[in-house]
Parts: C-alpha cells; structure tokens; sequence
C-alpha cells in the first residue's frame, strides 16, 4: 500500500515538474485579446478613414493573431476637438491619434518645417517618406510624450477660387481658407487675405461669402463639396504652395504594458510602411479629385515652373521668419531644410501609388447612434459551454447556435509571456 502510495505521489511531482513546459502554450492560445482604441476627426467615409486607418489596424489585428483589438473612433466620437488629439494620447484617453501637430501653432516647430511654402513635394508619397526620415533624425525630442507610428504629409494644397489665378498679383483682396500658421503667412505674403476656421465651417463660409475660395488640399474637395461653388483650381508644376503634417501617435503607457511579441507587431507596422501606406493614400484620393473636377467641367490650371518661381520668390520671407525663430530656440532652421531637400531629392523617384478598390464595411447601425466604425468583422471569441443555472421561463423556441469549430475559436498562438 505505502508502495502503491509512494509512485501515486511521485506521479503527481512528475506531472507538476513537467507542467511549467506545457503551460506557456495553453497560456499562449488563450490570451486575452488586448483591445486598443483610435481616436480621429475624420468620417467614417473618408479616404484616411477607409483607405489608410482601417487598413493599418486590420493588418495590425491579423499580425497579431488576433491578440490585438483596435477600436476605431472617426468624428472625435471620444469627445474634445481635433486639437486637443494630442494631449489625448498623451493622457491616456485615447490609445493611439491621427492627428495634426501644427493645431498647436508654436509647440512643434521642426515638424513645421514641413509646412513652409513650396517646401514640400507636389507628391504626397515623397512627401511622407521624407518626413518619417526627417522624424528620426530630428523630431525625437519634440514627440518624446508619445510614441510615433508614423509621420505624414498631406496632399499639396492648391488654390480653389471662382477664377483662375495667372498670377499671384490676382489674390489681393481674395480671403482664402487655410489650413495653418505658415498657410496663412504665405497668403498674406502673396497679397490676399488668410482666414483661419474649422474645415467642416468651409462649406457654409463659402456660401455665406465670409471668404472667397480656399488653399486646401486636392484630397478634401469633394468631402467639402467645393466642386458646387467653386469652379476654377489653380495648381502648381513640381511645386506645394502648403501641406500639413500629420502623425499616428500611441500612448507610452499603452505600448509599455504590450508583451514583447506584439510591441513587435506594432513595430513591424510603424516607420516606413505605415508613411509610404498614408502619402499613397492622399496621392490617390488628390487624383481622383483632380479627375472628378475635370469631369464636371472646373477649370483646373497649373502654372508652369516660371509663373511657380515668382510665387515662391514671394513667400521667400516667411521662410526666413522661421528660420529666425529657429534661432531665438537655439535650433539651427537652415539644417532642418537643407535635411529635407536632401530626403524629398531621395525619394523622389517612388512610382506613382495605383488606386485600390476600398474595403467593404460591414452594415452600419442607425446614422444617430455613435458607434465605433469596424468595417471588417474581427476573430470570433472563444465560445465557453454554458454553466448550469437555476431553471428560467423558457423562451420561445429559437433555432440553436452552432458554436464555431474550436480551431477557429482562438487566435494564432504567439510567444507571450504571463
């Protein structure tokens, strides 16, 4: 007896000996899925929304295996306005932002840099993947609050009137819409009158004749149905009067707390590939503006490269402005644009982005309730049989969910530890 006794224990030991080299991998498949919320202004059926956003957090869901979950809320249905995006991020109460810096006019001057007059490419694509470049070598201080994902540059902006502008002798007394700080100096410069307001105000401003067109980007014109009252688009060869820049932020905090294998997924899907995935994004969406102006008949001129070299002799003192404002913050402003010709001459040569086919969203729910926008179903939760209750009324009879099949009811396994 004491034998049979003495291997029935020794059993036990073995088992529980050899149960810290099976664990990991029950542990591993059954993880608990991280779910990670995306906070934005744009609409659910906007192009970064349905072409750049959605697409990134699909793949980062499938990267992952399942592990992570990203909620996306477009309108800033988390509440506050777009400028505060940031601080949101940074605080906590939203896990990752797409936002603008340059909303805080003055608290992230190297990354406006970007934003100085035909500074930037006329291609959105170059653009991005120069900005990201430039990120890395000099915006780490600048953004140490959060974690960047990714760093982009927004569509040229152009100029969108009831006339055609030959000149920019022709803008003085136009008031014009624009999108920042440096957009507003270089109009003023240019002789017209810069006016300042939410984008989602333009529309009505227009129709109210409060300002009579506006320096905004290709990509935005049909959301704001610019096309009804504006008829003539005046562009510029090889050149960006403005851009605005934009970054994909995390919370330090959120990424902190991920095991190391998905800090490696978010990794994998930061930098470069997210930025060249935003600028083709914009490319795509400014052509098929460009193309749909055209269809209904709008005058769109592009000034050639001589008419272009007046405008950009002209707005020549506001980069200098900046420049001196670099210097009285000790930063060296000459540098940072020698640093971005150098990176938009690098990238140059990208080939123009194709458009792509946008995702088919799942039904929608009723347009007053705010919802988090999940175009593409996630993987199904493990399905637990149900445990034995007191009896309950029954209900009427209903056909019987077929549970799905268990290997579908976990996500892909990966090297997390507890």
């Amino acid at each position: 007896m004491r034998v049979a006794r003495r291997s029935f224990l020794a059993s036990i030991i073995g088992c529980a000996a050899a149960a810290p080299a099976l664990l990991p991998r029950r542990v591993q498949a059954d993880a608990p899925q991280l779910t990670l919320k995306m906070h934005h202004s744009f609409s659910s059926v906007s192009g970064v929304h349905d072409r750049f956003l959605v697409p990134w957090a699909r793949k980062v869901e499938a990267d992952s295996g399942g592990h992570i979950r990203i909620d996306i809320y477009p309108l800033m249905q988390l509440g506050g306005a777009p400028a505060q995006l940031f601080d949101q991020a940074r605080d906590g109460l939203a896990d990752i932002v797409w936002t603008v810096p340059s909303h805080t006019p003055g608290r992230f001057p190297k990354i406006e840099a970007f934003e100085l007059p035909f500074v930037p490419a006329s291609r959105a694509l170059v653009s991005s993947k120069a900005i990201e470049d430039y990120a890395a070598a000099n915006l780490a201080d600048e953004f140490r609050e959060v974690r960047p994902l990714c760093f982009s540059c927004r569509d040229r902006a152009v100029v969108h009137a009831t006339r055609t502008l030959q000149g920019f002798e022709e803008l003085r007394g136009l008031k014009l819409h624009v999108p920042n700080r440096l957009a507003d100096e270089a109009v003023r410069a240019l002789g017209g009158q810069a006016v300042a307001m939410p984008i989602s105000q333009v529309l009505l401003a227009l129709s109210g004749r409060v300002i009579n067109g506006c320096l905004d980007p290709w990509d935005a014109a049909p959301g704001l149905k610019l096309y009804d009252v504006l008829k003539a688009h005046t562009d510029f060869a090889d050149a960006a009067l403005s851009t605005t820049a934009f970054v994909l932020a995390m919370n330090r905090g959120a990424y902190d707390r991920l095991p190391r294998p998905l800090k490696s997924v978010i990794d994998a899907n930061s930098g470069q590939p997210a930025a060249g995935m935003a600028g083709a994004m914009w490319d795509v969406e400014a052509a098929g503006a460009v193309a749909l102006a055209r269809e209904r008949g709008d005058a769109v001129t592009v000034l050639p490269p001589k008419e272009v070299l007046r405008w950009r002799r002209a707005t020549e003192p506001v980069i200098a402005a900046w420049v001196k404002q670099m210097k009285e913050r000790r930063i060296d402003g000459d540098k940072l644009l020698a640093d971005i010709r150098e990176l938009l001459e690098k990238y140059a040569g990208e080939p123009e982005p194709q458009p792509q086919p946008p995702p088919r969203p799942s039904p929608q729910p009723a347009p007053e309730q705010k919802v988090v926008a999940q175009p593409q179903p996630r993987p199904e939760a493990k399905v637990e049989p149900p445990r034995a209750a007191a009896p309950a009324p029954a209900p009427a009879a209903t056909p019987a969910a077929k549970p799905p099949p268990a290997a579908a009811s976990r996500p892909k396994e990966l090297d997390i530890p507890l």
